[in-house]
């Protein structure tokens, strides 16, 4: 059975994109002072940054008759920790995930299981109808759809003399 999610209005999400460069941004300078501040590796440390902050998780974007269809990979993920904010241009799905330790566990050797912040920005090719989002939550896919906006119509106006 699918869970509906709510669905947040925003003006932009503009300042949230802003709030995320900076955290990697501040995580790419410790990185580079931990590495001896050598220059010429600031794209590599910005990415290193990137990932440990940041989970990007796959989607697809599709198109049909006049609506979008967003899926989002989100295993793992409880839809109760789903934030999604929606522009007339764009998504922005957001969701922190803690890192779950168990105290009983030998040692590990190994863990890509994620953990951190999902941060994931879609841009529309059309413009949508922030109204009219629907999001739904179920096996680990988040799928959201979503209304093309109506394109405002060019009309004649008449001018009266006075």
């Amino acid at each position: 059975m699918s869970k509906a999610l709510p669905i947040k209005k925003s003006e932009s999400v503009f300042d949230e994109l802003d709030r995320m460069n900076a955290r990697i941004l501040q995580r790419a300078y410790e990185i580079f002072e931990g590495n001896g501040q050598i220059l010429g590796r600031e794209l590599d440390n910005w990415l290193q940054a990137e990932k440990e902050l940041i989970w990007k998780p796959s989607i697809e974007l599709e198109e049909k008759d006049n609506k979008f269809l967003l899926q989002v990979a989100v295993p793992g993920v409880e839809s109760k920790d789903i934030h999604i904010e929606v522009t007339t241009d764009e998504i922005l799905v957001k969701a922190e995930l803690p890192r779950k330790e168990k105290e009983d566990k030998g040692q590990v050797h190994t863990s890509e299981f994620a953990a951190g912040s999902l941060f994931r920005a879609v841009h529309f090719p059309k413009k949508i109808d922030p109204d009219k989002v629907k999001a739904e939550f179920k096996d680990g896919i988040l799928r959201i759809t979503v209304d093309v906006a109506e394109e405002s119509k060019p009309r004649k106006v008449a001018v009266s003399a006075t």
